[in-house]
């Protein structure tokens, strides 16, 4: 893989842009832990990635965004030509933006959605323009050189969640907000609050409420969110963490440590230590 940076050398701990070519194919089974907001465009390419264990193919120009603590791999890719971007949360995230395009928006720090942009040929023509003034800007060492390339990253997220928008048909209906604010709810709360109840008591609807309008909208019920995050989490404390199975417990809000295990193995098929020397091994 043959990785070019083109990050300026004052700007390269917090925000980088490196251009990648990769002619043969190439397999990575090692998953990583993201430790910054990164986005990948494969203007050219096919593979599949592997992030937080679930598998996404592709074959053509596409965009993936990651954000700090997924766990992300290369389970195959041929590459001809593609960009990576990574910026930490001061650099972006501590701004005020519209809701879609902050950190907590469309495309970032949501795993319940789909992870990656489809962009068209019009599409690529647009991205391509914001890229190119991009990089020009890493070249320039002119007056406000950081305000130029926070505002060069925004227009490139503003445009991939439009994209998102119109490929997959987003409303603003009263059921879809109330996904987005329960979605919200149970990513700051979900080592803390287990129950459905105690969510929609936050939002102010009933439970039955609340399961109603998720079985309208063909998604999982409310409790399975909860619980997806909470396995999630663990997974990712199993792997990446020395801390015990009694203490991810107690992380995640069990207050015992076997209810945590038979949790845990309920969902993921396996004990929490089985999963961490089968993921190890």
């Amino acid at each position: 893989m043959a990785v070019q940076e083109i990050s300026t050398h004052t700007f390269q701990d917090i925000f980088s842009l490196s251009v990648i070519q990769l002619e043969k194919a190439c397999v990575v089974n090692k998953q990583e832990q993201v430790e910054a907001y990164s986005i990948f465009w494969i203007k050219e390419g096919k593979g599949t990635y592997s992030i937080d264990f679930k598998q996404y193919s592709f074959d053509g120009s596409v965009l993936f965004f990651l954000s700090p603590g997924q766990v992300f791999s290369v389970e195959s890719e041929e590459i001809k030509e593609a960009y990576r971007i990574n910026f930490v949360r001061d650099f972006y995230c501590i701004q005020i933006h519209d809701k879609e395009v902050a950190c907590n928006g469309v495309l970032f720090n949501n795993v319940y959605e789909t992870p990656f942009v489809t962009p068209c040929k019009k599409d690529i023509q647009k991205l391509e323009f914001i890229l190119e003034n991009l990089i020009e800007e890493f070249t320039n060492s002119d007056t406000a050189q950081y305000d130029m390339l926070q505002t060069y990253l925004k227009q490139l997220i503003i445009y991939a969640v439009r994209i998102q928008k119109d490929n997959h048909l987003l409303k603003e209906d009263s059921e879809s907000k109330l996904f987005k604010d329960f979605s919200l709810l149970v990513e700051m709360n979900f080592k803390k609050m287990h129950s459905v109840t105690e969510y929609a008591n936050r939002l102010g609807i009933s439970p039955k409420s609340l399961t109603k309008n998720f079985q309208k909208a063909g998604t999982n019920t409310p409790s399975d969110f909860i619980k997806n995050r909470i396995v999630l989490e663990a997974k990712r404390q199993l792997i990446y963490s020395s801390d015990s199975v009694k203490q991810i417990a107690f992380d995640l809000g069990f207050n015992d440590p076997a209810y945590f295990t038979r949790f845990f193995t309920k969902s993921a098929a396996k004990s929490p230590l089985q999963f961490k020397k089968e993921f190890n091994s």
